[in-house]
Order: C-alpha cells, then structure tokens, then sequence
C-alpha cells in the first residue's frame, strides 16, 4: 500500500456541488479531486466567491455534494443521512468561523461544551476548562461573549472546536474579524494546537502569509483546483 493511502484522512473524487437560488443554479464547485493527508496543515485560497468555504463545508458535512464522492478514512460521508452526518462532525470534525458564533446567553464554558450537549455526549467540565486555559483564558471562564473581546471570544471557539478530540480542524477565514495583533496571536495559537493534538488542519484564507505557514497550499479559481 502506498504512503499516500496509508495516510489519507480525506478524500474526494470528481465533487460537485451546485447551490439553487430563487433564481438559477450556481456551479460552485465543478469537479474536485483531493487527497488530504493526516496530520497535516493544507490552506485553501482563492479569491471570493472560489468555492473555498463551500470545499471546506463539504468535508465537514456540513454542504451536500451534488455529485461525487467524499470519504473519511475510507469510509463514505456524502451519502450519509442527515443524523449519521451530524454524528461524524461530532466526532471528527472542530471547525472555526470568521464570527465566531458564540451563543450570546452562554458563558465560555457553556459555549465550550456546547458540541458536547448537543451530541448528548459526557461533559467533563475539567477538560473544558483545561483547554480555555490553554487558549489564554484562565479567568475568562464565567464570562459572556458581550463582556470579552474579538480575539477572546474567538479564543472560545478554538477551544470549542477542539472539546471533541477531533482529527480535523476546519478555520475558516479565522482572523477576518480580528485586528493584526490578535490575527497573529489567534493564528499561532491554532497551528500550535494542530501539533499538540495532531490533528489535520485546513485553513480556509486569502492571506498568501498565513497559507505559507501551512505544509501544503491548494488554490481554487471559479470552482476548480489550479
């Protein structure tokens, strides 16, 4: 068996996805072939309207591929139905957002374990914590998203993205709220949290600096791999 099987987290052959508006059909991506390997960081550029977060929400299960394949360690995900899909982000997959998406009337620990309740899953609020002081917010624990700042409250969502273990890490655009000194500080905290925990990063970005950063860089233009 090659290297390149023996380490493949995700794969995808020739994936579609068309969304619909009121109006028409659009073609967002047309045809993706990946190999993703595991422990490794990959960033997606491209520029707006690419087919970067839709790419990175189809691994995620999070966007129906229309036509195509999408696998998970082997395993099947786009014809999964709706409940086993939920059950493999649960598991596998932490994702960051541009806007944080913090629940307003939860505090940091609430919103950490949030994943955690929603999957019905053991809430053990030691580790919750331990990883809220990982990411710089030992006394932030009680806190709501009102009462902490752009970097902190994304902080709280690096630190819930990661309560579950998972072996991917999706960030998409995770500094496009943020300032330069928080976009720096907020960038370093996730590729040393992708080390400690060795998982798979895939950065969604436009920043050519920060896709540097990653092992491998994958460049979409009008929904295809250039």
């Amino acid at each position: 068996m090659s290297i390149m099987k023996q380490n493949t987290i995700i794969k995808l052959e020739n994936v579609h996805v068309n969304l619909k508006s009121n109006v028409e059909t659009i073609k967002v991506l047309k045809g993706i072939n990946l190999n993703i390997l595991a422990n490794r960081s990959i960033s997606i550029m491209g520029h707006s309207g690419a087919g970067k977060s839709t790419l990175a929400m189809t691994i995620a299960g999070l966007e129906s591929v229309t036509e195509g394949k999408v696998f998970y360690k082997g395993k099947a995900i786009h014809d999964l139905k709706e409940d086993e899909l939920a059950d493999y982000r649960s598991k596998n997959v932490g994702i960051i957002f541009q806007s944080f998406n913090l629940l307003p009337s939860m505090t940091a620990l609430e919103n950490v374990n949030l994943p955690l309740e929603i999957s019905r899953d053991f809430i053990d609020d030691k580790k919750s914590i331990k990883l809220l002081e990982t990411v710089g917010l030992k006394n932030r624990v009680s806190h709501y998203p009102h009462e902490l700042s752009g970097g902190e409250q994304q902080r709280v969502a690096i630190a819930r993205s990661l309560i579950s273990s998972p072996e991917i890490l999706i960030a998409d655009e995770p500094t496009g709220n943020l300032d330069k000194k928080n976009s720096k500080e907020v960038i370093e905290l996730i590729f040393q949290l992708q080390k400690n925990h060795k998982s798979t990063l895939i950065l969604v970005t436009h920043d050519k600096s920060l896709a540097d950063l990653c092992d491998e860089t994958i460049t979409l233009d009008n929904g295809l791999i250039i």
